[in-house]
Formats: structure tokens, C-alpha cells, sequence
């Protein structure tokens, strides 16, 4: 396999431009899975993959060797000069894969999904995934505003939780709160009823907010609102860090409860 050596190449040129625009990620549907650990977990939950790209030196790697035999698809090698200035990690295993972004329709929601509500932090929403998946929600939407959720960023924080994931993407409010079906909770400053008080064995819709502005005020009409104690006095937890409190107390209600 004679290794590519032209950033013009154009399946490099594509793959440069799915990890850096978000409008070529929109126009063409495919992302960017960087290192071996989320391309197996892609290929767990049967993700098609479309291209695997591999830097020359990582060939011979023992767990791209294993990657290989499990794809069928396009693979092509190109040279570490090349790799090295199209890969957006740092020093590693040098593979990546093109696969296609889902697009779902949402249906009718009756069990416990969570709502991200305008977003920004990528850190922080692929924090979110990762724990929503850790205790067993499984439907994910995002409102319009929200940042997008199949970024190269996103995904390596969410360490594959993504592909277990049913995830709605730009979804206006008002079909939001036609098609979900079971209580909306969100947290808020603005109550004194603290989040043990409340009774979260039924579904859930968890609705979580800008990091700065918090949840919209469409969501705040019809959700109860729920604080998290913070005796020490700080104005308000990281999204992540509230997102995931919540989660566990939901999970500590249903299955770990004193009896």
C-alpha cells in the first residue's frame, strides 16, 4: 500500500475539513473519529465507517492491526508528515475514521431522555453523554443553538457514549414539548426545594441549560425546577458536574435506596 503523501489528496482534504468546519460536517453528513478507541467503540454499535485513514508508522501498531481485520471498508495509509498535519490529537496511535452522522426523526419520547438547552461548552455536553449513558438514559436532544453534539471535540469527550446514543440534533421547542411525554425537570437557582425532596422514580426528561444563561424560559414554564445544595455558597455547579449530581440521584432513587 503506497502511502499518500499530498495534503491535496482529496479524501485528506476531506477528512481536514470534517475536523475543523462545522459547515462541511452539516453539508456532507460524516464526522471524524480520531484514535483507536472510539472507532471500536463505533464499530460495537455497528457504525458503518466509510473511510479509515492510518499514519505509515501506526500500520504496524498491534490494535490498528486488530482494527483492520474487524473493516471491511476503504483503508488508506498516509505518510506521518501528512497525518501529523491533518490530526487535531496530539502524539498517539495515528488512525481515523470517516463515518456518517445519524439523523433520526424524533418520535414520541415516554422514557427518560435529557434535553440540552443551548449548549456551548463541547466538554461539558460530551461529559453529559457519557454519564446520561453510564445510568441508562438513552435519547438525547439538543435545541437549536445548541452546539453540535458529532463534533471531533464532542465525541472525544464523550468517549464513545455517542454510539450507544439515540441523539436528536436542532430541535425546535415547540416540538420538543409536543413529542415529550413525561415531566420536564430542570435545575434552577430560583427554588428552594432541593433535588433529594423530589421524587424521580417515574421518567425523566432532564433539561439542562447554557452554561451561562441557563435553561430558556419556554422550558421553564411547564419544568419543575429542582436546586442542587451548595452550602458553601457558590453561585451555581458546572453543567456537567449538575447534569451528572442529578443523574446519580435519579439512579440512587430507583435502584439504590434504603428500603
Amino acid at each position: 500500500m503506497t502511502p499518500i503523501s499530498s495534503l491535496a489528496n482529496p479524501t485528506i482534504k476531506h477528512a481536514a475539513a470534517l475536523l475543523t468546519q462545522h459547515r462541511i460536517r452539516k453539508k456532507s453528513g460524516q464526522t471524524v473519529l480520531e484514535g483507536v478507541h472510539l472507532i471500536e467503540a463505533a464499530i460495537k454499535q455497528n457504525f458503518t465507517i466509510k473511510q479509515i485513514i492510518i499514519g505509515q508508522s501506526a500500520l504496524s501498531h498491534p490494535e490498528v492491526a486488530g482494527l483492520i481485520e474487524q473493516i471491511a471498508q476503504s483503508i488508506i495509509l498516509a505518510t506521518d508528515a501528512v497525518y501529523k498535519q491533518i490530526r487535531s490529537l496530539g502524539t498517539g496511535v495515528d488512525i481515523m475514521a470517516i463515518v456518517e452522522i445519524p439523523t433520526p426523526a424524533l418520535g414520541v419520547i415516554t422514557s427518560d431522555c435529557l434535553i440540552l438547552d443551548g449548549l456551548q461548552d463541547l466538554g461539558n455536553i460530551g461529559t453529559l453523554l457519557r454519564t446520561a449513558s453510564a445510568v441508562g438514559i438513552s435519547t438525547i436532544i439538543s435545541t437549536t443553538g445548541t452546539a453540535h453534539l458529532w463534533s471531533p471535540k464532542c465525541l472525544r469527550a464523550g468517549m464513545g457514549a455517542h454510539f450507544s446514543l439515540a441523539i436528536f440534533e436542532q430541535v425546535d421547542y415547540e416540538a420538543i414539548l409536543q413529542k415529550v411525554k413525561i415531566p420536564l425537570y430542570a435545575t434552577s437557582s430560583h427554588t428552594d426545594k432541593v433535588i433529594y425532596q423530589h421524587n424521580l422514580t417515574q421518567p425523566i426528561a432532564w433539561v439542562l441549560g447554557h452554561e451561562g444563561q441557563g435553561v430558556s424560559e419556554i422550558f421553564l414554564r411547564t419544568a419543575t425546577a429542582i436546586a442542587l445544595p451548595q452550602p458553601n455558597g457558590q453561585e451555581s455547579l458546572n453543567v456537567g458536574v449538575a447534569g451528572s449530581v442529578c443523574f446519580y440521584e435519579m439512579l440512587r432513587q430507583r435502584q439504590f435506596a434504603q428500603h
